[in-house]
C-alpha cells in the first residue's frame, strides 16, 4: 500500500474513509505511517504561553478570549529571560521544538523586537522553534523566518461551513492568508483544527481537504480534542466518542503522508489506550509539561511511563545550534546514551 501524495482530495472520499471498517483503517494509516517514519518514535515539543488572556477574539471554543468569563488571569507579554528559562527546562526534559503562543489577534509592531530576541535565544540553544502569534503580514513572516523561526502555527479550527458557528472576528480567507505568508516566507507550516465542537463528519472531512489541498501539506497538523471550559460558549459540548478521534487521526496520515500528526490538546482526558491507539493510527508528536497554554496536559512522567509501556522512544533532536554542524554524526552507542539520560531526567 503505497502513500500518494495528493492535493485533490475531495470531502466524499474522506466521507468514505471515515465509514470503513476501523481495523481496516487504522491498518491502511499504520502501513503509510511506517513508509515515512520510525514507528516506535515520537517527536516532544514543549508549548509556553508567552502573553495570556484578553484576546479580541471571539473563537468559542478558546478561555482566553476577552468576550468570556473563564476567570483567566491576564498576562502582559513574558519577559525574554524567563521564556529562554522555560526553553531550557523543555530541553533539559526532552523537548525538540519549543513553541510560543501569544492571545493576540494580531502581534503589534511594539511585540516584534521582543518576540525576535525570544526566537533567537531559543534557536541559540538548539531547539527548533514555533510560535503561534495570530495573523502575520508578509513582512512580519519575512522578520520571523530572519530571526530564525522554523514553524509557525495557525490552525484553521474547521470546515470553511462550520467556521462561521465558532468564531466570527476573522475570516477564514483571513486564516488562509497568513498560512500563505508563512510559507512566502520559507517557514513550516503548523495547522490542524479542533474535533468535538458540535461539527458533523463532513465538517470533520472538510477541514481535512482544506489541510490536504494546500499547495504543500503543512509539516506539523496538530488534532485536537475540545477541552471544555466553564465560561466559554462550547462548555457544555458533548464528549467526542473516542473511536471517532482516533478515525480522525488516521485519515489526517492517509491525507498527508509525510507531515508529523500532532496529537494535541485532550490528551489529559483520554485513555492510556485511546492514545496508543492514535499513536498506532499515525499520530507522531505530542507536548509535553502540564499545561498548554491555559489548559492542562499530562505531566510528563505519565507520558514517560506510557512511551516505556508502548516501546516507544522520543524522536531524536536535530540540533539547530552553530555548535551543532561539528557534531552532526553520532555513533550507536552514544544515542543509547542520550536515551537512557532522557528517561532519567524525566522520571
Amino acid at each position: 500500500m503505497s502513500a500518494t501524495i495528493r492535493h485533490d482530495w475531495t470531502v466524499e472520499e474522506v466521507n468514505r474513509l471515515y465509514d470503513k471498517p476501523f481495523n481496516d483503517l487504522l491498518f491502511e494509516a499504520q502501513t503509510i505511517h511506517r513508509q515515512h517514519f520510525n514507528p516506535n518514535e515520537v517527536q516532544v515539543s514543549t508549548l509556553l504561553s508567552i502573553k495570556t488572556g484578553a484576546c479580541p477574539e471571539d473563537c468559542k471554543y478558546c478561555p482566553q478570549s476577552a468576550r468570556y468569563d473563564t476567570g483567566l488571569e491576564r498576562e502582559r507579554l513574558m519577559e525574554v529571560e524567563k521564556v529562554l528559562e522555560s526553553a531550557r527546562d523543555a530541553k533539559k526534559v526532552g523537548s525538540t521544538r519549543f513553541c510560543m503562543g501569544a492571545a493576540w489577534r494580531n502581534p503589534k509592531d511594539r511585540d516584534m523586537p521582543y518576540v525576535i530576541k525570544m526566537i533567537e535565544g531559543v534557536k541559540a540553544m538548539g531547539l527548533e522553534t514555533c510560535m503561534t502569534l495570530g495573523m502575520l503580514t508578509r513582512e512580519q513572516a519575512l522578520q520571523l523566518k530572519q530571526a530564525g523561526l522554523d514553524y509557525y502555527n495557525h490552525n484553521l479550527d474547521t470546515s470553511p461551513e462550520f467556521y462561521g458557528d465558532v468564531i466570527t472576528t476573522r475570516t477564514y480567507q483571513d486564516r488562509l492568508d497568513t498560512l500563505q505568508n508563512v510559507r512566502d516566507a520559507g517557514m513550516n507550516i503548523c495547522s490542524g483544527g479542533i474535533v468535538g465542537m458540535g461539527e458533523s463528519v463532513s465538517d470533520r472531512s472538510g477541514l481535512l481537504v482544506q489541510l490536504a489541498n494546500l499547495e504543500q501539506h503543512p509539516e506539523s497538523v496538530p488534532i485536537n480534542m475540545l477541552v471544555r471550559v466553564i465560561g466559554t460558549p462550547l462548555d457544555s459540548e458533548q464528549d467526542v466518542d473516542p473511536f471517532e478521534f482516533i478515525r480522525t487521526i488516521a485519515i489526517a496520515r492517509i491525507m498527508m503522508p509525510k507531515s508529523y500528526v500532532r496529537l494535541s490538546a485532550g490528551r489529559e482526558e483520554m485513555s492510556e489506550q485511546t492514545q496508543a491507539l492514535c499513536f498506532m493510527a499515525g499520530a507522531n508528536s505530542i507536548f509535553y509539561g502540564c499545561k498548554l497554554l491555559t489548559t492542562s496536559n499530562p505531566d510528563t512522567d505519565e507520558d514517560v511511563q506510557l512511551f516505556r509501556k508502548l516501546g516507544i522512544k522520543p524522536e531524536r533532536a536535530r540540533d539547530y545550534s552553530d555548535e551543532a554542524h561539528q557534531s552532526m554524526l553520532m555513533d550507536a552507542v552514544r544515542e543509547k546514551a542520550e536515551e537512557s539520560l532522557f528517561y532519567e531526567a524525566v522520571s
